[in-house]
């Protein structure tokens, strides 16, 4: 299970002093356990790997989010460390897929649904993104769609 790998991680970055990763893993098993509030899962230990993967991808965004305000406003050391952080993030989510694999997802996707022009974007979108779910991001997906439907 991800949360377990995290936590022993975790242990491994404070045994090795590794300030900034006991840093972010610490952020991001409070995260875990927020979410695990949140959704009232008290009686489980852990929460499930696909609600781990999704706070994991809310933390990334985050931090892209950011990078691009910290960037745009002249910090481009809060950036880097922003950028850093992401990584470490990163280590924890499954591999993406390519934009030919999304492209070949949206393609089969438009003949099951019969979707021929933009009006069908979010039937689309929809359909792509329930296929694709954890292994791609929802911006590549939409770019795709958008150069299919033209």
């Amino acid at each position: 299970m991800i949360h377990q790998t995290i936590q022993a991680e975790l242990k491994s970055a404070l045994k090795s002093g590794e300030k900034e990763k006991t840093g972010v893993l610490r952020f991001l098993i409070s995260a875990i356990k927020n979410h695990q509030i949140e959704i009232k899962a008290k009686g489980k230990e852990y929460l499930k790997d696909e609600e781990v993967i999704a706070v994991i991808r809310r933390q990334v965004k985050q931090r892209k989010d950011s990078i691009a305000e910290y960037e745009k406003g002249g910090r481009q050391e809060l950036a880097d460390k922003e950028k850093a952080e992401m990584a470490i993030l990163e280590n924890y989510l499954p591999a993406q897929a390519d934009v030919e694999k999304i492209r070949e997802v949206v393609k089969s996707k438009m003949q099951e649904l019969g979707i021929t022009d933009k009006s069908g974007f979010g039937r689309l979108m929809g359909a792509a993104m329930a296929e694709l779910k954890g292994q791609a991001d929802g911006d590549a997906v939409k770019k795709v769609v958008e150069e299919e439907l033209g």
